[in-house]
């Protein structure tokens, strides 16, 4: 049975790729099945009574080290904003290629807590900062000191006890660019040393507040129980800044999307699957509804998307537990098939993340694929056709084609950067000032306004000659001519209508990050946690693969 790869026309619309949830693929997930045999060591732990100092924490392999450098700092609380424009934090972090000498740490000491104002050095490979849940941070430390465990329903509506507010990498403000270590056996996936990074953030959090409350209370104190640790993860606040990353990268989120898409193709492809296979995927995917219960947030739009889930997942479990039966031939194409039927675009993409669940083998080998080397692919073939281009203008973007932008709903956005802080923004476009400087992000708008200029064009004539009097459109040709090779490269919806639903571009790129329980603060910015339920650093060695699918609670 052959069976065919979901077309990009539907998957690549804003509602879909916006229901994405975390898989097997997911980048946090691959790291600890990467690093899991790697010796795990906190090397130093420099705290004072209240907290503040140094922390370094490793992992090593042979004769790779790498190393987290940590300082806490002690701020004021009016000087704490999760805002990227904030300049105060309340610990900031690299991860440094080798080990730190004690030179390295006295000049990261007067650098990384600057973030971006400071300067690292090709020795540093990621940048981060992150700030306390104060309430959360607060009450730990109090119920640790006074010989207690902390109110449980607290730290389950919050799920962390600081958040992230970026994670930087790839050459910025100093940091080693990527061509320096792209190439190493045991980084298989993009954002690798950054999933790194935040796992150990997560256990210096434990530490810390371990510590603090020691300090506090010598005598009655005890430490934060590893259970309740290990259903923490770390915040993070993300805003607009990330949406651009999606349209800016075709081939990477091709290649995202393309694994994906093939893993759920071979799944659907299997003849016969073993009592095993199927007990495991139902297991995780019952286990799974205390995510989407203990799943907290304030957001109507977020509550309504949660509620239908929920019930159409509870739908799915009762058929498949009292109609199905995976005794039969592809038992997964099947069930795809009634989820397409029965079920919302959550629904079907959350229940497409479990499928992958038993079947490592037929996961695994495609992470080594998710990279791209993006160079390659850059230049225009000038040698082909206004002829050519047009075929695959009416065969890749055909929805794109219908759009009318001179109605000014198709119209109304516009993207551009904040001079504050060089961030991107969207706003409107008859409302605010600042369309003159919008940035190359309307996609649709181009391709449109390309197809309408090509359409006059002779179809013989080469594009070399076409660019000339047309360079304003070559980003679009460039595009095109990508989507020819690569069928997931581009969105297919408007990101400049006036019902853009940022948040799907956020979603997306989490979801395959690792992100759980996404809660919208508006259409433009939410918050996520990350590494919740994960292992943490002393388990890694023997660890069960679905921690995802245990209760969190």
């Amino acid at each position: 049975m052959n069976v065919q790869l979901r077309d990009p026309k539907v998957i690549m619309k804003l509602s879909r790729l916006g229901s994405f949830h975390q898989s097997r693929l997911s980048f946090l997930r691959s790291f600890l099945n990467e690093f899991k045999d790697w010796d795990y060591k906190r090397d130093l732990f420099n705290l004072d009574k209240k907290g503040y100092g140094t922390a370094v924490y490793s992992f090593k392999k042979n004769n790779r080290v790498y190393s987290l450098v940590c300082f806490a700092n002690k701020i004021n609380d009016d000087e704490r904003s999760d805002r990227v424009i904030a300049t105060k934090w309340d610990a900031a972090f690299t991860l440094h290629d080798g080990i730190p000498l004690k030179k390295d740490i006295e000049r990261l000491k007067n650098e990384v807590p600057k973030q971006e104002v400071g300067r690292l050095s090709y020795k540093e490979l990621t940048l981060s900062r992150a700030n306390k849940s104060v309430r959360v941070f607060n009450h730990v430390v109090e119920s640790l000191s006074n010989g207690n465990q902390p109110d449980l329903d607290l730290l389950e509506k919050v799920g962390y006890l600081y958040r992230t507010t970026a994670v930087y990498g790839s050459g910025k403000f100093g940091l080693a660019d990527r061509f320096r270590i792209k190439n190493r056996e045991e980084i298989n996936g993009p954002f690798r040393l950054e999933m790194m990074l935040v796992y150990l953030v997560r256990q210096f959090t434990f530490d810390q507040v371990n510590h603090v409350a020691k300090n506090r209370n010598p005598k009655s104190a005890i430490e934060l129980d590893p259970k309740i640790c290990k259903n923490l993860g770390i915040g993070n606040s993300t805003g607009l800044g990330m949406a651009p990353f999606i349209v800016n990268h075709p081939t990477l989120l091709n290649n995202w999307i393309f694994c994906r898409e093939t893993a759920l193709k071979k799944i659907r492809e299997l003849k016969k699957v073993n009592f095993k296979d199927s007990n495991l995927f139902k297991e995780c995917l019952r286990n799974s509804i205390s995510n989407i219960t203990s799943w907290n947030t304030e957001s109507e739009y977020q509550l309504k998307k949660i509620k239908l889930l929920l019930k159409d997942v509870r739908k799915s479990i009762n058929f498949i537990e009292n109609e199905f039966n995976f005794q039969k031939d592809y038992p997964f194409n099947e069930l795809y098939t009634w989820l397409e039927e029965e079920t919302c675009e959550e629904c079907i993409e959350y229940i497409v993340s479990i499928m992958m669940e038993p079947f490592g083998e037929i996961v695994e080998p495609l992470i080594t694929q998710m990279s791209s080397d993006e160079e390659k692919y850059f230049n225009i073939p000038t040698d082909r056709t206004v002829g050519d281009l047009r075929n695959i203008l009416e065969k890749k973007y055909s929805n794109i084609l219908t759009i009318n932008f001179n109605e000014k709903e198709n119209y109304k956005k516009f993207w551009f950067i904040s001079r504050n802080k060089e961030e991107p923004r969207l706003a409107d476009r008859f409302e605010e000032e600042g369309s003159n400087l919008e940035q190359p992000l309307a996609i649709a708008r181009d391709i449109k306004k390309l197809y309408n200029k090509i359409s006059l064009s002779k179809k013989t004539l080469k594009l070399s000659k076409f660019l000339v009097d047309n360079s304003e459109l070559r980003h679009v040709v460039r595009r095109a001519f990508i989507n020819e090779k690569f069928p997931y490269s581009e969105i297919q919806d408007n990101t400049i209508s006036e019902n853009i639903i940022p948040i799907d571009m956020l979603r997306l790129k989490l979801s395959f990050f690792g992100a759980l329980k996404f809660d919208p603060r508006s259409d433009k910015w939410l918050r996520i946690c990350m590494f919740q339920g994960a292992p943490l650093p002393n388990e890694l060695k023997d660890f069960d693969e679905q921690w995802v699918y245990k209760s969190h609670n």
